[in-house]
């Protein structure tokens, strides 16, 4: 094997720690590229019980179970999930708010929300 001038052969002393500090250098991003994809699924998966507490909420008033209804939108969206109902020409609007809890995001307040509207039923 040829030897280099400085007389050792092989990749050169300053090449050493390259790979280490390559590693160094990603790995922080990777972190980061994680925790905004969690945050991004917890943010989806919010939504999606704000969809669905809604969805029942407006149910249940149409069919006058307005006391059941916060008690739904409570088990199906979380506590925190705040109910808000209104009525206009005959048919019941529900909308339900929460704030969307993430390991990154709990400076900034990002609130999600989802609506449903069913029609009265004749009393």
């Amino acid at each position: 094997m040829p030897r280099s001038a400085s007389g050792s052969s092989g990749p050169g002393r300053h090449e050493l720690g390259a790979v280490t500090a390559e590693l160094a250098v990603a790995m922080p991003a990777v972190a980061i590229l994680l925790a905004g994809l969690l945050t991004g699924a917890a943010a989806g998966l919010t939504q999606l019980r704000l969809e669905e507490a809604a969805g029942v909420a407006a149910r249940l008033v149409m069919r006058g179970d307005g006391g059941e209804a916060a008690g739904a939108v409570a088990r199906l969206a979380g506590d925190g999930a705040v109910l808000k109902l209104s009525e206009s020409e005959g048919w019941v609007h529900v909308r339900v708010e929460s704030a969307l809890r993430a390991p990154m995001l709990e400076l900034l307040p990002i609130t999600l929300s989802a609506e449903a509207s069913a029609p009265q039923e004749d009393q």
